[in-house]
């Protein structure tokens, strides 16, 4: 099933056709029944499948029957007018998510910037250490990259306490090279936004790292190599 909807993903072109639909209240029925899951729904709309509602909730896109019956997750697509439903859905929501802490991002910048990507990192990811150690690479190619925290262990773990003590760091960049290539980092305290972060990671959908976000608010769920980023991102600018 995850090779065919990857195949799907790769067939379908990321071209918009989808209208933003209106908001809709959250019907009191269904938001209990998200809360027996664990799940807050923090707006709905008509999905464009007929019949079915677009939850956003704080664990991401979900659709559900009109009369909140079932509730559904995975991964919709329009063959008709080739467009990956989910990825055109929650496009905008991640925008305004990532634009809302663009100020507490922790930014490498390259010189001559052409792009730039928020990626939600972990500093004990496998994959994120080593998309860090080509940070330069990805300079290089005129990629600025703005981390955000993702800490996979949830806020109770001691990733979560690493990427705090990073963000409370004077030296923000030095501490996430520290950490990243497997030293400690000096315990630091204040009112950072790591939760936060976490949290939206959360809502995007957002289930392992690291997660790159680009500028049209597209997804890409795991580590790219600096030449196939830019490559996407390329092509992006072109449409």
């Amino acid at each position: 099933m995850k090779k065919f909807c990857a195949a799907l993903l790769l067939a379908l072109p990321s071209v918009s056709l989808l209208a933003a639909p209106a908001a809709l209240p959250v019907e009191p029925k269904l938001a209990q029944q998200l809360a027996e899951l664990g799940i807050k729904p923090t707006s709905v709309a008509n999905a464009p499948v007929p019949g079915l509602l677009q939850v956003f909730t704080d664990r991401g896109l979900f659709f559900a029957s009109a009369d909140g019956q079932y509730l559904i997750q995975g991964e919709v697509f329009d063959l008709k007018n080739k467009v990956h439903v989910n990825e055109e859905v929650m496009k905008p929501m991640r925008q305004a998510g990532v634009k809302q802490m663009s100020a507490s991002a922790i930014e490498f910048k390259a010189k001559n910037e052409k792009f730039a990507v928020t990626v939600f990192t972990d500093t004990d990811c496998g994959y994120c250490r080593k998309l860090h150690s080509e940070m330069q690479d990805y300079l290089d190619a005129g990629i600025t990259v703005r981390y955000l925290a993702y800490p996979r262990g949830g806020e109770n773990s001691q990733t979560f306490s690493t990427l705090e003590s990073i963000w409370c760091s004077k030296d923000k960049q030095g501490a996430m090279n520290k950490a990243k290539s497997g030293s400690e980092v000096s315990v630091a305290k204040c009112a950072s936004n790591v939760a936060a972060q976490y949290h939206m990671g959360q809502s995007f959908g957002i289930s392992g790292t690291p997660a790159i976000v680009l500028p049209d608010g597209s997804m890409i769920p795991g580590y790219q190599p600096a030449a196939a980023l830019a490559a996407a991102l390329t092509q992006l600018a072109k449409r």
